[in-house]
Order: structure tokens, then sequence, then C-alpha cells
């Protein structure tokens, strides 16, 4: 009987799972880096969802603003001596926002938390990074591809004949937004600076024209005493809203990674 000498085989066979392991160590790795960006993704794409409403929200309640009287914060009453149905402009506009809350190409710090497994544990650290605040230029104005973007007119912040008459459109960092609304500290605690800055990377912006004559329909004794529903005539404007989601690391940059635009239509009674 002839003898094989099987000498080396346990550590070819080692090798062998050692190597099979190693393979779907990697593909595990590489999968749950996968599903991490895509979560990523996903939760940026939602945000800017919800920031395009909030959009829509801010125009509408521009109008109604305007339509009761405008808020004083002085007086904390309205000033029902500037009731108005906004009017047109008096110009066209080319999609570019003049009003805003920031400054554009200003630089802030942006907090980023990594976690670190540390004897079965996570530690949370923290690393600094330079952020700036972008150009949106006319990327919203832009989303709206059936608008006459070489004739578009907005409503203005006062009748066409005032001296001072702007366009109403407004463009707002939703992070700074978010901080000076809310905080009223100058020293922030980390969890709430940590949530500002990752929200520095949204904006904001919506414009409004008026379409033109519209019927309305109201019901309830807010009309009249004897009022159940009565048919009057109303205004309505459009309100076009963009949320966008656009981190920037470079001075003097405009580029927007995503943008969601949004309308709806208000009528407003005469």
């Amino acid at each position: 009987m002839i003898k094989h000498s099987e000498k080396g085989f346990a550590m070819v066979l080692a090798i062998v799972l050692l190597l099979a392991m190693s393979l779907m160590g990697g593909s595990l790795i590489l999968i749950s880096s996968e599903d991490h960006t895509s979560n990523t993704e996903t939760d940026h794409r939602q945000q800017t969802f919800y920031i395009a409403e909030l959009a829509l929200l801010e125009g509408e309640k521009y109008l109604l603003d305007q339509m009761n009287g405008p808020w004083s914060s002085s007086t904390m009453e309205r000033d029902f001596s500037k009731k108005n149905l906004p009017q047109p402009h008096t110009k066209k506009w080319d999609g570019i926002t003049l009003a805003m809350n920031y400054k554009k190409n200003s630089k802030h710090t942006y907090v980023a938390y990594k976690k670190k497994l540390e004897v079965g544990t996570f530690k949370i650290t923290t690393k600094n990074v330079d952020r700036y605040t972008v150009e949106t230029k006319d990327a919203c104005f832009k989303s709206f591809p059936e608008i006459d973007h070489k004739n578009f007119i907005t409503i203005g912040t006062h009748a066409p004949k005032v001296s001072g008459n702007q366009p109403v459109a407004r463009s707002y960092n939703f992070g700074i937004f978010l901080q000076k609304a809310l905080v009223k500290s100058s020293k922030p605690s980390k969890i709430e600076k940590y949530e500002f800055t990752q929200l520095k990377d949204f904006y904001y912006e919506y414009f409004i024209e008026r379409i033109g004559d519209a019927s309305i329909k109201a019901f309830g004794a807010s009309i009249k005493a004897t009022a159940s529903d009565v048919s009057k005539n109303g205004v309505a404007y459009r309100v076009y809203g963009c949320g966008m989601h656009a981190p920037s690391t470079k001075a003097n940059s405009s580029s927007i990674k995503g943008i969601v635009a949004l309308e709806s239509v208000v009528v407003l009674p005469k």
C-alpha cells in the first residue's frame, strides 16, 4: 500500500478559509458602506423636499400678512394701514434673489460627528470643517420650465408707483434661519450647534406672481351676520418655492447637489 504524505494540508485549508472569510468580510463592508451612502442621500432628498414645502408656506404667509396687514414685532400688532393685495412689480425679474438672510460666500464652521468603536462602546468625537454659503443665482427660477423666463414679473413689495418697490423674491439659509429663530443663548449646546451646522447646507427660496382675478366662495358668519354661502370676487397668486441642498467647501461656489421645486395657487378675497 502506497502512503501519501498529508503534511501541510491543514495550513492550505486554513489559508483557503481565511481567504474566503476575508472576501466575505470585504463584501459586507462594501455593502454596508453603499447602504450608508444611499441612506444619507435619501435623507438629503427628503430634507430638501420638506424645505421646499416650507418655502411655499412662507410665500403663502407673506400674502396673508399683506392682506391682513403686516405684523409689527415692535408693537406686537398688525399695521392695518398697510393692508393691500400685492400688485405686479414694475420691471421684469431675472430670477436672482436679492433679499436673503445670509451673505454669499461667507465662511462658517461645519461640525462633523464621527463614531469610533472603543472597547465595545461608541465614543463620539467631532471634527470641524470649513464650509461656505453658496450663490444660488437663478437655479430656483430655472427649475420651473413653464415660466416665460424672459418676461416674468413678480409681485412688488408696495404699490407699483411707490418709490422703493422691490420684487417679492426671498432666499434663506435654513440652518441660519433656525439658529436665529430657536437659539436664545449666544452659546448653543453641542447638539444644537451640530444640527444647525448640518442644516446650513440647505436653502429655500420663494417668489410670487399675481395671476389675475378669480372667483372665490366663502362660508360662515364672518362674511355677514346672516350669510352662509357668499360668492365674491378674488385675486389669484401663484407661489413658487424651492428647497436646495448645496454643501460647499469652496468660496465663490454655486454648485447645488439637489433641488426640489413646488408651486401652489392662493386666491384672496378683494
